[in-house]
């Protein structure tokens, strides 16, 4: 870092010092009666001609009818808020055992180098925040900041360290929840995150590049950010409050001093730092999870048991959906709850415990954060008739391995044919090793699609599987050829990718 001051001789300083001395006491006094005259006449015309004489008799308004009061920064600044939160924001420093390489020669002279290099356990240190939650020592965190940590150290507003005991961590919020041996600690009282309106201001507190305790002010810039990559639950707080390396696991606080997310991200887009765009998981989710995680050891989840996508305007069009809403169900898990409930590839669900559904990561929250053994209510539509249907969630079980995508050694494909009835797509017959590999019943694949294809610009890719066209299960060629016929405008096609089953909607004409 480099600083600049302004260097002027001492000499020279002295001297118009001593020689200036008398002047500027005198033009001060002179100023000082002139200000004060003119103010006095000044203050008394303006306060004539700019105040507008109000009735002496009317009195202030009662409080009912004076305008409600709006949350206001303070006068004196954030300081009040600070106060009663920096003490429950620690530093966390970890430790972790690492791979290296251990010189054959210990550091000594003349050993012989005869056994090769040797395994080496080096420690590799990681910085990051917390917050403490509770007088008795829990506190909340990110997994990332503890992940596969063999010492856990943390460090208070007043200096004292303190070793943390990691109680759990569920990678798939990235939040994880750590115990100290200490009571009557300074905490931080949880707010509501789903209160929360946009633009509503927030604090982030955290050890941003190992500095120590730092505050940043913003705004609550966005809520519900979703399918960012970042996790596999996915409901972030966006704020424009500075968030960098280190303030991970930090706290995000409204102005009434209450903990209303836990920083977790930025987009930084290369850069080394913040960009104004940082993620916080809300406390809502973080509470859930930590209290499971206390109880249980563990995080459990609802489960129902479909794979789901997103509606566009061609797929609504398909299923008849109106309105900003649903999502579609491409594939149903075998003895799943929605196997046992009955619900079917292309039912479009509309309501889940009478709330709208608005797209697929609300309703996976909805689900996951309900408790197993709950019977929830759906509003599906299927053949676009509306229809209301049952469910008893199960355990989410662990997550099971995509399959293989097709192809994968020996070539099974036989000769491709020329063409199909879809314009700019070929397609071929199912192998029995394929089939049989993959546990599909029927389906053809797809050899080629042409480039600038309506086929291609809709997204069909060269090794899908179609199974169906237009809700109807195709087992070859020819019959796939047959349904594509009888389309009139669109195809809807339900294909087969790398594990997955989703829907896309193919016109047979640009026209």
């Amino acid at each position: 870092m480099t600083h600049y001051q302004t260097i002027v001789p001492s000499h020279i300083t002295r001297t118009l010092t001593t020689h200036t001395l008398h002047l500027k006491t005198w033009l001060a006094v002179s100023l000082f009666t002139l200000t004060a005259l003119l103010g006095g006449i000044g203050g008394t015309v303006a306060a004539r001609w700019l105040t507008p004489a109000a009735p002496a008799s009317t009195p202030p308004p009662p409080a009912a009818d004076r305008p409600a009061a709006t949350e206001t920064l303070p006068v004196t600044g954030l300081s009040p808020v600070v106060k009663a939160t920096l003490p429950a924001v620690v530093n966390i420093s970890t430790t972790k055992a690492t791979r290296g390489q251990l010189d054959p020669g210990m550091g000594l002279p003349f050993f012989p180098d005869i056994f090769g290099p040797l395994p080496q356990q080096r420690p590799a240190n990681s910085l990051g925040s917390g917050v403490v939650v509770s007088p008795d020592g829990y506190l909340l965190t990110n997994h990332h900041v503890v992940d596969g940590a063999s010492d856990i150290k943390v460090t208070f507003a007043d200096g004292r360290s303190l070793k943390a005991k990691l109680v759990g961590t569920d990678p798939k919020t990235d939040i994880a929840v750590l115990k100290v041996d200490e009571k009557n600690l300074p905490a931080i009282p949880l707010g509501d995150s789903n209160q929360l309106e946009v633009g509503d201001f927030v604090l982030a507190i955290g050890n941003p590049f190992d500095l120590g305790q730092t505050v940043t002010f913003g705004i609550v810039s966005a809520l519900g950010r979703g399918n960012l990559g970042i996790e596999t639950y996915e409901d972030f707080i966006q704020t424009d409050a500075a968030i960098n390396p280190g303030n991970s696991g930090g706290a995000l606080v409204n102005l009434q001093g209450k903990l209303v997310g836990i920083n977790t991200a930025i987009i930084a887009r290369g850069a080394q730092g913040n960009q104004g765009i940082g993620f916080a998981v809300p406390v809502s989710m973080a509470r859930m999870v930590m209290e499971q995680l206390i109880s249980k050891g563990r995080v459990v989840r609802g489960y129902l048991g479909v794979t789901l996508q997103d509606l566009n305007e061609a797929l609504a069009k398909q299923f008849g959906v109106t309105g900003n809403r649903g999502v579609v169900i491409t594939d149903v898990t075998a003895d799943s709850p929605a196997s046992r409930a009955g619900l079917q590839p292309g039912d479009v669900i509309l309501e889940f415990n009478g709330q709208p559904v608005r797209d697929l990561r609300t309703l996976r929250l909805t689900v996951a954060q309900t408790p197993p053994g709950t019977t929830v209510q759906l509003r599906i539509l299927r053949n676009k008739t509306p229809r209301d249907i049952s469910a008893k969630l199960d355990e989410l079980p662990e997550d099971q391995p995509l399959g293989a995508l097709p192809g994968g050694g020996e070539d099974d494909r036989p000769n491709a044919p020329a063409g199909s009835a879809l314009p700019g797509v070929t397609v071929g017959e199912l192998s029995p090793a394929v089939r049989s590999r993959l546990n599909l019943k029927s389906g053809v694949i797809v050899r080629g699609v042409q480039p600038g294809s309506p086929a291609a610009e809709a997204g069909l890719q060269r090794d899908d599987i179609i199974l169906q066209v237009n809700q109807q299960p195709v087992s070859s060629v020819a019959a796939f050829d047959a349904a594509v016929r009888q389309s009139q405008g669109e195809v809807l096609l339900r294909i087969f990718r790398g594990g997955a089953n989703l829907f896309l909607v193919v016109p047979r004409d640009r026209n």
